[in-house]
């Protein structure tokens, strides 16, 4: 298969991870003979530096060129730290993510048993977590409209959803169910709020038509704290937009990391992948940032064009340098020699040398000797 990927590497730790995840594509490519074209463009603050804009026409008209795009990160200390600020980088991804029609945000959680001691969760329970959370991508209070008063003292912000922007989403979640555990999962606020009440109105309608998947409720409150409490009962999780960007992020801790979360956003017509983590502008150009989430960005985009066998082999070879402890000091804090491209290393070689021996990668990536 031939593929043109647009890169977006974005801002920060973006670049770096992102460069693991095209090291790991092109051994995909060579192994199974595809040819992946990648095409680079730039988004965020480094966006605003040369052009004044988070996302030029141009990078716009290299996403929509493309077979599908892979994402860095955004973000900037210089924007964050000014509340005055009246461009900013993350404009750049809602932009994107609106002008492209990404509606759908999908972010897998799961617990390594390898990891378990890493997350400040109990073992006990944590252990067996594998959640699928779909997030709304595009509406609700993130889009709606903003107002600030002449004072400068009064301030709102519009939540506002549609029949049509929940039950997209909603069909997108059950089906994914059916090949998981059947049973999903609407988090919402639909005691207090009117768009929650239209959420749990409409997605109790669409359930109708899976007659094999489970609904649940919970409001957001009390999801929060079942995440940490009991996670292992959520099979796919159904939210709106800013409950499943808060949500989501509280997972990360499961994992212990949330260097190893990746996601999906995907629409209609374009599908884009990106690690969920942020810039983390302290670490740029350190080599301690983890680029597994990136690399299993990668592995999602693969699933997206039906490459099942190429993204199993990515995240076979994610477990390898997970089990061996070839990770980043966030996960790996005992060998802090191990940085962001030696752990693209060590994967891309997985991919390229499935059958050589665990101990053969271990001394390798650990700079000792070895015996061949």
């Amino acid at each position: 298969m031939k593929l043109n990927i647009a890169v977006l590497p974005g801002d920060g730790i973006g670049p770096e991870v992102t460069d693991q995840a095209i090291k790991v594509l092109k051994a995909i490519a060579l192994e199974f003979d595809h040819t992946f074209i990648f095409n680079e463009a730039k988004v965020g603050a480094i966006a605003i530096e040369e052009t004044g804009d988070p996302l030029p026409e141009a990078t716009l008209k290299v996403c929509k060129e493309n077979d599908a795009i892979l994402f860095g990160a955004i973000g900037h200390p210089k924007y964050d730290n000014n509340p005055d600020a009246k461009v900013r980088p993350e404009q750049g991804l809602l932009k994107l993510r609106k002008s492209l029609g990404l509606f759908a945000n999908i972010r897998p959680v799961k617990a390594y048993d390898t990891l378990l001691d890493k997350s400040p969760l109990r073992k006990k329970n944590i252990k067996g977590t594998d959640i699928s959370i779909y997030r709304e991508l595009t509406g609700g209070i993130y889009f709606g409209e903003k107002k600030l008063s002449a004072d400068g003292n009064t301030a709102s912000d519009l939540c506002i959803y549609s029949r049509y922007e929940i039950e997209r989403i909603a069909h997108l979640a059950f089906k994914a169910s059916q090949s998981r555990r059947n049973k999903v999962t609407l988090i919402d606020k639909a005691n207090v709020l009117e768009s929650s009440r239209l959420w749990r109105k409409v997605v109790t309608e669409v359930s109708k038509k899976y007659p094999s998947v489970e609904l649940d409720y919970l409001f957001v409150d009390n999801a929060a704290m079942q995440m940490i409490l009991n996670p292992t009962q959520f099979d796919v999780i159904l939210t709106e937009n800013m409950f499943g960007d808060i949500i989501s992020d509280e997972a990360s801790v499961i994992g212990g990391s949330i260097g190893l979360l990746a996601s999906a956003s995907v629409g209609e017509k374009y599908a884009m992948f990106e690690p969920i983590h942020g810039s983390y502008p302290q670490a740029t150009n350190k080599g301690i940032a983890n680029p597994i989430a990136s690399i299993l960005s990668a592995a999602m985009l693969l699933d997206h064009f039906e490459l099942f066998e190429e993204a199993e082999t990515i995240r076979n070879a994610v477990d390898k340098s997970l089990k061996l402890h070839i990770t980043t000091p966030d996960l790996n804090p005992k060998f802090d020699t191990i940085t962001t491209s030696k752990v693209g290393d060590f994967i891309e070689d997985v991919i390229n040398n499935p059958d050589d021996s665990n101990l053969n990668f271990t001394n390798i990536h650990l700079g000792q000797s070895t015996i061949i």
